[in-house]
């Protein structure tokens, strides 16, 4: 976070889910993992030519190990083994970008928000979509939701 926005937030007394804004950031950033648990999705389709979004629980689990924000890199631990990811901070998030050779593209999102029992709510999407539908992969649009934990 600037300098200026800082100094905002301390004469204004700005805070985010009780702390400073000047302590969500560092917190962000101190962070070399993080545990990910979303329990709730949307999947998106497009039947006669229009738009649809379901709503549906499910659970969805996802680590991020070895994050660095200084050099923006990670590895995404998952049923395949590990994955290099692309990791970016700003004043209020945490984002890790997946890109496949094959096509799908994953974000995952933590928001500077975290709650009393210090899980930070975050946002998973997947971009891809196959012809063919197969329970338990993905092949539609889909964002989950749900809550991460973070290590130092």
């Amino acid at each position: 976070m600037s300098d200026v926005l800082a100094g905002m937030a301390l004469v204004v007394g700005l805070t985010i889910a009780g702390q400073p804004v000047r302590d969500v950031a560092p917190r962000l950033a101190a962070a070399k993992t993080a545990k990910c648990e979303f329990t709730l999705y949307t999947v998106g389709d497009w039947k006669d030519g229009n738009p649809t979004a379901e709503v549906k629980p499910k659970k969805l689990a996802i680590r991020f190990e070895s994050i660095d924000v200084e050099t923006g890199t990670a590895n995404a631990a998952g049923p395949f083994g590990p994955s290099d990811i692309i990791v970016r901070l700003s004043t209020e998030t945490l984002h890790f970008v997946q890109s496949f050779r094959e096509g799908p593209l994953y974000v995952t999102t933590i928001i500077g928000r975290p709650g009393r029992d210090d899980r930070w709510p975050a946002v998973h999407t997947r971009h891809e979509y196959t012809d063919v539908s197969l329970p338990g992969y993905t092949s539609r649009p889909e964002q989950y939701y749900g809550y991460c934990t973070l290590e130092p």
